[in-house]
C-alpha cells in the first residue's frame, strides 16, 4: 500500500535528529555549504509536517578529506559511532563485480544493531557498500559515488527495528540502490539519488513478512521507481515531499521482476 500521510510524518522523522546536530561543528571548516544542508535538513526534520520539501542535496559528491584503501571491511558495533570526516573509502583491490551478487567480505563498512554510521563517501570499487546487520542502524551523510552492485543491504532485522537513513545520496545504481531483506521498518530522509534503477526495494524472494518504507524530502532524478514494493507480502510505502522524474514513484511486485501496478 502507498500512502502520502502528513499526520504520521513528525514521530520518524525526530528519530536521530538530535544525535546528527552534535556532530555537524565537526565538519564545518572543510564543508559549510553540506553543514548547512545538514542544519536545514535537520530542521525540516525536527518541525515536520511543517517541514521543507525535497531537502536532498543537489550538489554531487562532497570533496573528500582523505582517501582510505580498506583491504576488508570497517565493522561499526552495536551502539557504537563511526564518523568518518568525509574521508573515501575505497576497496583494494576492487570487491566489485557489476551486477554479480557478492556478500559482506565485499563491503566497506558493516553497522550493527543500533551503530551509527556518518559523513563518510564509499568509492567505485566498494561491490556491497554499507550492510546494516542485526536489526535497526543509522547512516547519517553517507555517499555513494558510483554504485556497484547495491549501495546500502539491510538485513536481519526484525518487526519494530527501524533503520534511518538521513541526508547523502547515491549515483550511477544500475538496479538498486537500498535492498531490504530484513522484516522492520526503514525511513529514508532528504536523500539523493540521480541515475538508478530503485532507490529503494523490498526483497520478493527472502523471509515473507511485512516491510514498511517511510520516505520524506527525497530527491530522485534520472532513474526508475523510487519504491519497488511486494504487495503479496502486506508491504507499505509512505512517500511525502518526494521530488521526482521517475514515471511510477511507487511500483508495486508480485515476484522477481513482475510489476503489478502502481502502490
Amino acid at each position: 500500500m502507498f500512502q502520502i500521510d502528513r499526520e504520521t510524518a513528525t514521530p520518524q522523522l525526530q528519530i536521530g535528529a538530535s544525535s546528527i546536530l552534535s556532530h555537524i561543528a565537526l565538519s564545518s571548516t572543510q564543508h559549510n555549504t553540506i553543514t548547512m544542508f545538514a542544519k536545514l535538513a535537520l530542521l525540516a526534520a525536527a518541525t515536520a509536517p511543517t517541514a521543507l520539501a525535497c531537502l536532498g542535496y543537489e550538489g554531487g559528491v562532497p570533496k573528500s578529506t582523505n582517501n582510505v584503501p580498506l583491504k576488508a571491511p570497517i565493522y561499526v558495533k552495536a551502539g557504537e559511532v563511526y564518523d568518518g570526516g568525509w574521508q573515501k573509502f575505497d576497496r583494494s583491490p576492487s570487491t566489485c563485480k557489476g551486477q554479480g551478487e557478492g556478500g559482506e567480505k565485499d563491503t566497506a563498512f558493516v553497522v550493527e544493531r543500533g551503530g551509527t554510521l556518518r559523513n563518510v563517501i564509499i568509492g567505485k570499487t566498494v561491490g556491497e557498500g554499507v550492510y546494516c546487520k542485526g536489526g535497526g542502524c543509522n547512516l547519517e551523510f553517507v555517499w555513494f559515488e558510483d554504485v556497484c552492485e547495491d549501495a546500502i543491504s539491510i538485513k536481519e532485522d526484525r518487526p519494530g527495528d527501524v533503520t534511518n537513513i538521513i541526508g547523502g545520496g547515491a549515483y550511477h545504481a544500475a538496479d538498486k540502490v537500498i535492498q531490504h531483506n530484513g522484516c522492520g521498518r526503514v525511513n529514508i530522509i532528504n536523500f539523493y539519488a540521480e541515475d538508478y534503477g530503485k532507490v529503494y526495494r523490498s526483497c520478493g524472494t527472502c523471509q515473507k513478512c511485512a516491510r514498511e518504507v517511510y520516505v520524506e524530502g527525497v530527491t530522485a532524478r534520472k532513474g526508475g521507481e523510487v519504491v519497488g514494493i511486494t504487495k503479496a507480502n502486506g508491504d507499505k510505502a509512505t512517500l511525502v515531499n518526494v521530488c521526482t522524474d521517475a514515471k511510477t514513484p511507487c511500483q508495486n511486485y508480485n515476484g522477481p521482476g513482475k510489476k503489478d501496478g502502481a502502490c
